[in-house]
């Protein structure tokens, strides 16, 4: 599956995006298994209240199911302007 990265988020992994191969069901355990591969990871995501998520393109929450999944999105919270 392709992860992508946006915004703080993209400068904290050091990737704007990557292909992953994970056993994960959902966002949550994907997020969990990207923070233990190494500590960049674990600062992007150690806030998730400071995050948003989106699942082939459609906004969700860290507990959405990845099953058939093809793309995951972190970023920041949008704002208005």
């Amino acid at each position: 599956m392709d992860v992508l990265y946006f915004a703080w988020v993209r400068e904290r992994v050091g990737l704007p995006r990557e292909e992953v191969t994970t056993s994960a069901r959902t966002v949550a355990d994907l997020v969990e298994e990207l923070k233990a591969r190494e500590e960049r990871y674990a600062v992007a995501f150690s806030d998730l209240s400071a995050l948003r998520v989106a699942v082939d393109q459609k906004l969700t929450d860290f507990d959405a199911s990845l099953d058939g999944a093809r793309e995951v999105a972190f970023f920041p919270p949008m704002t208005g302007g």
